[in-house]
Order: structure tokens, then sequence, then C-alpha cells
């Protein structure tokens, strides 16, 4: 029979080593997540291996070291920081004689204390349940049929099956939930991009310092802190800019390694504000020396949400944490603005990186509907030979009905080119429907 131990603080952490991993760097990310969600750090096991072990993920030698440390200082709680499978959890719990959790696990668990909107801890709980369902067994397989035979039939199966019921049902639930929010944030979407208003999002790994830039650049009050995880709900403020122009900032939850694929899916909602941008700001503490890796860990996520290929602006944070460094802007071979160096502490760099976010969103392409005459059948036609057609409709009289994409600087002139006049927003445009 098998009774899961009971929860602690009192944490023994475990991190292997395996080819083309970064140890150190690993370990220590690994005891501040731990930290973060308030484990008591009794002492850190390491060793390494080629691969896992399909039975205990550690092998059986260094699963009664780990069991042995354990004991020795009254873990109540061993913490992997690797990805385990139900299997590899139940054994080891059985082995270790105490409560096992992942990294997967104990991400969630961070999460779960730092959702704070009715939105964060619905995706939080549709997470938890769907890496909980496949743990579920475990719990109960002291009541789990194990042989056939009279007397041998007990209430486990039910009583599982009644579980996983409840988690499903509970699962469907919140997916429509979170489906009506996902509708709601496309159609204010939807109503910015109307009124010509693009979007901001900063992006980047946990700890980064995009809460306290998104205080600085908004005048808001977001929750900012020194912990990973910090900010969980998606906030949306007016950012001004110095042309007068409305822009919207988003700031939305931290990367991380290996970030848990349930948490992107559940987080969808969230994170289609990064994906939808006219830019990104890419947020990167300057003063990590692990700022490349936590750079390229950035970029994968952006490929799993389908943002790879949004403009993008890398934004170097915390400035005043490297001795000698200065707010200055870098551009590329061709002019175009791609990096600025802040201090969102001290506000030093501020008003570099607003005149830069202005200057890349004259150039960020944005959607825009257009209804054009049967005489602009040229400007039709460019902008076909542009690819900026998305989609095309033909009115009664004749007209061309666009939805196009481009930016806004490229339109205005191709439409001066063409006698349509300016894209102002001035209700006499012809080339303007709404």
């Amino acid at each position: 029979m098998f009774e899961r131990p009971k929860t602690g603080q009192k944490a023994l952490l475990v991190h292997l080593d395996f080819p083309g991993t970064d140890f150190e760097s690993d370990r220590a990310e690994f005891i501040e997540l731990a930290r973060s969600a308030g484990a008591d750090v009794l002492d850190v096991i390491g060793g390494s291996r080629r691969q896992p072990d399909p039975g205990l993920f550690v092998g059986s030698g260094k699963a009664e070291e780990i069991a042995a440390a354990a004991a020795a200082c009254c873990a109540e709680l061993v913490i992997f920081n690797h990805t385990l499978s139900p299997s590899q959890e139940r054994n080891l719990e059985r082995a270790l004689k105490a409560r096992v959790v992942d990294r997967t696990g104990l991400i969630l668990d961070i999460f779960a204390t730092r959702a704070r909107s009715h939105e964060g801890k619905l995706q939080v709980e549709l997470a938890q349940l769907q890496h909980m369902a496949t743990r579920l067994v475990r719990g109960w397989t002291h009541l789990e049929r194990q042989r056939g035979g009279i007397g041998l039939r007990g209430p486990g199966e039910t009583q599982l099956e009644t579980d996983r019921r409840l988690i499903r049902g509970r699962i469907g639930s919140l997916k429509r939930q979170l489906e009506a929010v996902r509708g709601r944030r496309a159609r204010s979407r939807v109503a910015r991009s109307r009124r010509q208003v693009p979007t901001v999002s900063l992006v980047g790994y946990t700890n980064a310092g995009k809460s306290t830039l998104f205080n600085a650049l908004t005048g808001d009050g977001v929750f900012a802190s020194s912990q990973l995880f910090a900010t969980l709900d998606t906030t949306v403020r007016r950012m001004p800019l110095q042309s007068g122009e409305p822009v919207v900032v988003a700031d939305t939850v931290g990367f991380i390694r290996e970030l848990p694929h349930d948490l992107v899916a559940a987080f969808r909602a969230t994170l289609e504000e990064a994906r939808d941008a006219a830019l990104l700001l890419h947020v990167i503490d300057a003063s990590d020396a692990e700022r490349m890796d936590r750079i390229a860990q950035v970029t994968a996520v952006l490929g799993e949400i389908g943002a790879e290929r949004a403009p993008t602006l890398e934004v170097f944070n915390k400035i005043d944490l490297r001795p000698g460094e200065t707010a200055r802007v870098d551009r590329d071979e061709e002019g175009v603005v791609r990096r600025v160096h802040v201090s969102a502490r001290t506000g030093d760099g501020l008003e570099l990186l607003r005149a830069a976010v202005a200057e890349r969103l004259a150039l960020a392409p944005q959607e825009r509907e257009l209804v054009l005459p049967a005489s602009a059948a040229r400007l039709r036609a460019q902008l076909f030979a542009q690819r900026a057609v998305l989609e095309e409709s033909t009115g009664d009289d004749g007209s061309y009905h666009l939805r196009v994409s481009l930016p806004p600087a490229q339109l205005q002139r191709l439409c001066r080119d063409a006698g349509l006049g300016e894209l102002a927003g001035a209700a006499d445009v012809p080339a303007v429907a709404r």
C-alpha cells in the first residue's frame, strides 16, 4: 500500500547535471525558484547522468543517497529541478519517504501564490488540473485493485474514475471561461486597432525588471518585486509619447527555462497580447552574467506562441548595477534602433526609450481597413506587390475593400502618391472606410 507523505516547507533540493546544460547557473536559478515558493532550503544534492533512469530518474544509488540526506536533515519535501513522469514521482516518494515535487509542480505552485486577478487564477487552476490529471493515481494506490479475485476488488477504481470525471468537468469549464476571456481580449485589440492605437508588449525573462519598467513608462502602480514571477496578470495602460500619439503598453508574465507547456497553453489568452503587439520590448537584465542564455530562452518561448517574427526592440535594463554603464541607443547598419540601455529604477534613459519606441512604431506594420475607388487600381496593385493585402472584397460600385498591413508612414506615402490624401483619420479622406 502507498500513502502520500504529508506536505511541509523544509525542502531538500536535487539538481543533476546532464550533457548540454549549465550546471551552476541552473542550480542558482533552482534555489531561487524554491525560495520564491516559500521553501526552507536545507541542502542541495548534485550529481551527473547521461540520461534519466526510467524508474527513479536518478538511479538506485543516488536515490539511496537522497533518502539518507532527507532523513538526516528531517526534510519534509524533496524538490527536483527536472520534469518527472508520474511513475517516477510515485517511485521516488516510496523510496525517499517524503513528498516529491518536480520542476513543473514547483513553478505551478509559485504561479498559484502570485495570481491575483480572476483571469490569472483561472489560468493557473487550469494548468494545475492538467498537470494533476496524470498524477491522480498516486494518492489512491492503496485503494486501487492490484490483482483479480474475491475480496480484492475494492472501491479504488470507482473513486479514481469519480475524481477523474470531476477534474475533466472542471477543466472543460475553465477552458470555456478562458475562451470567453480570450474573446474579450481579442475584441479589445480589434477596437484599439480600429482607433489606430498600437500596443507595445513587455516580454523577457522573469525578474528582468519588466514591471518596474512598466510603472516607470506609464506611471502606474503594478506590483514589482525582485521575486521570480512577481507578475502573472497582464495589465494594459497608456504610455505618453513626445509626439502625443496614443500608445498602450502591456506588461506580461515573465518567461523561464523549460516553462511548462501546460502553463503556455493556459496563459494563451495573456500571451496573445505579445503575439499581436505592434512592437515587443524585450527587457533584459544587463547585470545578469547569463543574459545571452536568457535571451535565447525568451526567443524560444516567443516561438512557441507564434511571436518569433514580431518587431522587437531590446531594452537592456538595470544599467545602474553595472559600473561605468550609461544610457544609450544602439543602431544597426541601416540606422534602425535595435537596443536601448536604461535603468527603470533610476529613470536613466527612459526618454531615449520613449523616442525609440515612437521611431520603431513608425516602421512597424499595422493593420488597416481601406476602401479604394475603382480608379485606384494602380495603388491596389502596389499593395499586392508588397504583399501587404490580407483580405479583399469588391463593393457594388466597383470599389476595392482591403485589409492591409503596412507601416503607417509607408501607407501614407503610397496614398499621397495616388492622390488620395493623408490617412490621419479625417472623415473626408476617401481612402479610409473605418
